[in-house]
């Protein structure tokens, strides 16, 4: 029977979540990669103690992780079952919806029919009445904003989620549905976005400043791009890399040899700070006030643990910050 780490809220640091009463963990852990039918469960189960051991409150899912499709939220729905309902209001659990996720034309995209169908799936799968957030998954220009919006509201009221969040929304749309959440006395408080040192959209499309000028909370996924911000692709690529085993997101023609170059001048500025590559791609995240908790992947448990270690150094120097700048802007 697993037993929690007494110590665990002393590894951690917490965050408010813009200007909410939520507080989220500096570090989480998205449930997206290696939580599917194709994982070892016993694995699963070792990196959900290790990260709420160390103090890792917040697990986030979406409807079609896996895979297959909703085999992420199964597995996790036997974890919890299994080892963490004791713990269950220690937990903030988030699942999202708005991409495929089953035939036809009502499982997918931003209406009210599939938000509402889609969490109810998500409930059953993880043996919850609730998630703690509720996202929609991706802005759908087909679909009225008000509609979308007030399905998530009904969502709300109906006690199945206790917040509202965007995941990849631009600027200008977030501003949209944020007033009328607002309107309706939402709970919005966070968005959820691909955000990393080479990969800089939510500052170009305004999603950044609107965040922060709202505020709401941000959390952000990716942070090591798929593996680039690491020094796995310093000799070559390795035949077991995200880029030989799932070719959806990292192709090999992205690693090309000047930019494998400038991601050796950033792991300088990494080990000058005594971190390693991907450390310091999370601790540049965490110095941004305007990002609440980065969300992590992993594989094994020993991933966790380092990824928990770059929260300890977040701080940077000005000299460092225009160094980074300078090698990873417009590099993808």
């Amino acid at each position: 029977m697993y037993i929690a780490d007494e110590k665990r809220y002393e590894k951690m640091k917490y965050n408010r979540c813009g200007h909410s009463g939520l507080l989220l963990p500096a570090i989480s852990l998205g449930l997206w990669h290696n939580f599917g039918d194709t994982g070892v469960y016993a694995n699963m189960e070792q990196m959900c103690f290790t990260a709420f051991d160390h103090g890792i409150t917040h697990f986030d899912l979406a409807n079609n992780y896996g895979p297959k499709y909703g085999s992420a939220e199964s597995n996790f729905g036997k974890i919890l079952k299994e080892h963490f309902l004791p713990y269950r209001d220690e937990l903030i659990i988030s699942t999202k919806a708005g991409y495929d996720m089953w035939p036809g034309p009502y499982g997918d995209h931003g209406s009210r029919k599939y938000l509402i169908a889609s969490l109810d799936q998500s409930l059953k799968r993880m043996g919850l009445e609730y998630v703690d957030i509720f996202y929609h998954h991706r802005m759908d220009p087909e679909t009225p904003l008000e509609e979308t919006m007030l399905a998530l509201d009904q969502i709300v009221r109906s006690g199945k989620a206790l917040y509202a969040g965007l995941s990849n929304y631009d600027g200008p749309t977030l501003e949209k549905a944020a007033a009328i959440l607002s309107d309706l006395h939402v709970p919005f408080i966070i968005n959820q976005n691909r955000y990393n040192i080479l990969n800089r959209t939510v500052e170009e499309n305004g999603l950044l400043e609107t965040t922060k000028r709202l505020g709401k909370g941000l959390i952000t996924f990716s942070p090591l791009a798929q593996g680039l911000l690491t020094d796995r692709y310093f000799s070559g690529i390795p035949a077991d890399s995200r880029v030989r085993t799932d070719g959806r997101f990292l192709h090999e023609d992205q690693i090309l040899p000047e930019k494998i170059e400038k991601l050796k001048a950033l792991n300088e500025i990494a080990s000058n700070r005594n971190q390693s590559l991907a450390e310091m791609a999370l601790a540049w995240l965490l110095h941004n006030d305007a990002v609440t908790s980065v969300l992590v992947g992993a594989s094994k448990p020993a991933q966790i643990l380092a990824n928990i270690k770059a929260a300890e150094n977040t701080a940077f120097t000005d000299d460092e910050l225009e160094a980074i700048d300078r090698l990873s802007l417009h590099t993808i």
